[in-house]
């Protein structure tokens, strides 16, 4: 039942063609927009701190990405998560490298503080360094060890009070009460900058079309890591250059069959 809502909910995507504005980083600009383009949203990245507020009321979601931090940048995904908040559009963040140092770890916390997240997305070590636990991290890349991650994600869920994913060899979705599992995905993703950042603006296009943001995380969730299988068995020994080309094919010409077939979501929790 839940993977027939999911490929519905594909096909809303492509019907309603979502605003998503990303605050993003400038590693994966070009990646993120094609990638929302390929799934059938339309991306805009808006950085000026002048105009991110006007942007945001009229996005479908806003995406804040704080993979190359700077001062300038952080004031204005504030300034744009306030205007974002004012006006009901759903706020998407992705703590990217928390934990890896402190300026990161106090940013990922300040705006945890200071905005009203729909959702929040990161690798455990991200997600448990918001919420001030420990796990072990080297750069922007967590190791999976230091404890459940299903059990992390439904702690941070209940303490941020939003919805929380974590993503690794299994994704798990939160919102503190109920937690889903995610089996579909490919190692290789790994190998290709940006994916992680392209997923939480995936799932900003589904929050923006779905208000019941746990179906709306668990079905981004599912539909990408389906695109990742399929790119991966077309780019087979080749290499991650190919899987990103086919990847942005795959989640172009993804299908709400597909997601019935090879889609495995559980509840966890």
């Amino acid at each position: 039942m839940i993977l027939e809502t999911i490929g519905h909910l594909l096909n809303k995507v492509r019907e309603e063609n979502p605003l998503v504005h990303n605050i993003t980083n400038v590693v994966v600009t070009n990646f993120t927009a094609n990638g929302l383009l390929a799934l059938g949203a339309s991306p805009v990245m808006a950085y000026a701190k002048q105009e991110v507020a006007d942007m945001a009321k009229i996005a479908g979601a806003l995406v804040l990405n704080m993979g190359t931090l700077n001062e300038q940048e952080v004031e204005a995904m504030v300034i744009a998560g306030k205007s974002a908040n004012q006006h009901g559009v759903p706020v998407l963040f992705d703590p990217v490298g928390a934990g890896a140092t402190a300026y990161r770890t106090e940013t990922s916390q300040h705006i945890a503080r200071e905005l009203d997240l729909t959702l929040i997305r990161g690798n455990a070590a991200e997600i448990a360094n918001v919420i001030g636990e420990r796990w072990e991290i080297k750069g922007v890349d967590a190791k999976e060890t230091g404890g459940n991650v299903a059990d992390l994600a439904h702690a941070a869920a209940q303490k941020l009070r939003t919805i929380v994913a974590i993503t690794g060899k299994v994704d798990v979705v939160s919102d503190g009460e109920t937690t889903y599992s995610i089996h579909n995905g490919h190692p290789i993703l790994t190998k290709v900058t940006g994916t992680g950042c392209l997923l939480t603006s995936v799932m900003g296009a589904f929050a923006a079309v779905e208000k019941d943001r746990l179906i709306a995380g668990a079905a981004a969730l599912v539909c990408y890591g389906v695109a990742a299988q399929q790119a991966a068995e077309k780019a087979a020994g080749v290499g991650p250059g190919s899987f990103q080309i086919e990847f942005l094919n795959a989640l172009h010409n993804l299908t709400a069959d597909d997601v019935r077939r090879i889609g495995m979501i559980e509840k966890s929790q």
